[in-house]
């Protein structure tokens, strides 16, 4: 993925949400060392987030921030945070226009809904899928959560965040919120960000994943 992680369904312009992922200079010699393949993914996606923040080519960072960036914040990862969830399809979906930071929409439709328990408790969002996306190479196959939980506005971005999926081949699909990451307008408002739809909020904290993003600070 070149976005790995566009961010979604979302076709980068000037005024469009891309995607990108992942890199940390340290981490590739212990990722070596990790047994864990759970927990070596999500070290592997925070590596390869932090190496696309510090390329020109693909940083969404303007500039007088990138500079001086040496790494985004992220929760410790947890498995409490990795859930199965029922993921029942919505085959008569119509596709709706979902909005943006901009005056740009998004089309969307919702291709199934997960049920999920996390922190005790039933949950359920909505996934969707981009038909304009799917034309595009190696997005053939992806499905885009957006969501918001209770850490919005203080550990994490106001916004909400997004996650990456694919769709899975049976009846049930796995969730990680250890990569849940900020829409590209957190860093920078040249872009076109799709907003999290008010089905998607969690009433509950989302302790993992991408944290805020304080202008001009890099992880220590």
């Amino acid at each position: 993925m070149k976005h790995t992680f566009l961010l979604v369904f979302l076709i980068m312009t000037l005024v469009s949400c891309k995607q990108g992922k992942k890199y940390h200079d340290e981490s590739k010699v212990v990722l070596d060392e990790i047994v864990d393949t759970t927990l070596k993914g999500v070290l592997g996606f925070q590596e390869k987030l932090n190496e696309e923040f510090k390329d020109p080519e693909t940083s969404p960072l303007p500039d007088r921030y990138r500079k001086d960036f040496t790494g985004l914040e992220f929760f410790e990862p947890d498995t409490n945070y990795i859930v199965k969830a029922k993921f029942v399809l919505t085959p008569d979906a119509l596709p709706f226009l979902m909005p943006t930071t901009t005056e740009r929409e998004s089309e969307e439709t919702v291709y199934g809904i997960a049920y999920f328990q996390l922190n005790g408790v039933a949950h359920q969002l909505e996934v969707y899928q981009n038909k304009q996306l799917m034309l595009e190479e190696g997005f053939e196959d992806y499905l885009f959560l957006p969501f918001t939980d209770q850490t919005n506005g203080q550990e994490t971005y106001a916004g909400g965040r997004y996650i990456d999926l694919r769709i899975p081949e049976g009846d049930s699909l796995t969730i990680d919120f250890n990569k849940a990451y900020n829409p590209y307008c957190a860093y920078n408002k040249k872009y076109s960000c799709p907003l999290v739809p008010s089905v998607n909020s969690l009433d509950t904290k989302v302790l993992a994943g991408v944290k805020d993003f304080k202008k001009g600070k890099g992880k220590s």
